[in-house]
Formats: C-alpha cells, sequence, structure tokens
C-alpha cells in the first residue's frame, strides 16, 4: 500500500468515525467503516464496525459476508459459516454466500457440500472465476475430470492470466491425457508467477517423453 493510499484512507476512516459517533443508527457509515478498515487491515475493529452494522440492520447480507470473510481469514470457521449461512437464509440466490460456504465446506473437507455450494454460487453468479477456480479443484479431487476442464476453462475466459487457474486446467488436462495442452498451461502458469509441484511436472514430462 502507497503512502498516498494510506493517507487516503486515514482521512476516510477519521471522516466515518465521525459519521458513525454523530449517528450511531446509520447502517450505511458503519457499512462503509467496517470496508474501509478491512482494506486498512485493521480487522478487529472492521470486526467491531461489521457487527454493529448487523445490529441496527439483521437483514444486511453484505455486512454478514464481509464479516464471516474476516474470521474466515482468523480461522474462525464456525462463525464464518454461520453467518453465510444467516446470509443465505436471507437471500437464497446470493451467489458470493454460497461461494463462501464453498471454501468453508473445502476447508472442513466435506466435498460433496463444498461441490453443491460452488455449483449453486456460479449458477446465481456465472462470472464467479474464482468460484470456477475452486469448482476445478473440488472436481479434480472427485475425478470428475471432464466437468473440471470445463470449470477451467470457464475461470480462464473469465480472468485469463489468473496462475492458479492455469495451473488448475494443466491438471485437469493431466488426467483427460491431453499431455501437451496439459504442459502449455502449466508452463504459463510458472510465467505468471505460480510455484507449480515438481511432481507434477515430473510425471507430465515421463507422459510427454
Amino acid at each position: 500500500m502507497t503512502d498516498e493510499l494510506k493517507e487516503d484512507l486515514v482521512a476516510v476512516i477519521a471522516e466515518l468515525e465521525k459519521k458513525c459517533k454523530e449517528h450511531p443508527d446509520n447502517v450505511m457509515a458503519f457499512q462503509h467503516l467496517g470496508l474501509v478498515y478491512m482494506k486498512a487491515g485493521r480487522m478487529e475493529e472492521a470486526v467491531t464496525a461489521l457487527k454493529r452494522t448487523i445490529e441496527i440492520d439483521d437483514l444486511c447480507t453484505e455486512a454478514m459476508i464481509n464479516l464471516g470473510a474476516i474470521y474466515f481469514g482468523m480461522g474462525e470457521i464456525d462463525k464464518a459459516q454461520k453467518l453465510n449461512e444467516q446470509a443465505v437464509g436471507i437471500q437464497p440466490e446470493n451467489a458470493q454466500a454460497h461461494a463462501n460456504l464453498g471454501l468453508i465446506w473445502q476447508q472442513r473437507n466435506e466435498l460433496e457440500k463444498a461441490l453443491e455450494a460452488y455449483n449453486k454460487a456460479v449458477q446465481f453468479n456465472p462470472k464467479l472465476a474464482s468460484t470456477w477456480i475452486n469448482l476445478t479443484s473440488i472436481l479434480t479431487m472427485k475425478g470428475e475430470d471432464e466437468r473440471a476442464v470445463e470449470a477451467a476453462r470457464k475461470a480462464l475466459n473469465l480472468e485469463p492470466d489468473s496462475p492458479l487457474g492455469h495451473n488448475n486446467l494443466a491438471v485437469a488436462l493431466y488426467f483427460v491425457e491431453k499431455y501437451e495442452d496439459s504442459k502449455n498451461h502449466m508452463l504459463k502458469a510458472k510465467d505468471l508467477g505460480y510455484s507449480v509441484d515438481p511432481n507434477f511436472v515430473e510425471k507430465l514430462e515421463e507422459k510427454i517423453s
């Protein structure tokens, strides 16, 4: 973060803190403050602001999702799950909440539940590139290789320079025996800075040689 951006955030935070103090029931002010705290890396304060947002408006799904993301990053998975499930209960077609639940179930190694959540996420918003990437991983683990290739290609259509997207497609292509294509995407992932598994590279080279 540049010094100029830091100064801008400090100014915005000061203005929002003042607004929240003057208007303790202003849901938008607290929600915005929570987001700016997140951007500034001040997570404990972001938690407090987003909690207050939900206290004022217990239907504010955006605050629930953002607070859940903070808890997930802190390793407080139960709290993250509860908040995203609460958001889905309010907005059943909230793609981001479903995507977050997919991550949570994947973290818990509940692959079927993760798959269901990711499928719902891309159904409600097919432009979530990161979810297509995560879906690729789950499908590969489950041995659904053709579907994994399809999901990886959709991810890269949305984010052509995603290092993880190219790596995941390389792996998926390996399992459908398209080794040259797999190598091309593996090399692209490396060019983009991804640390490709050397064991995968070795196995791929064996298939090509």
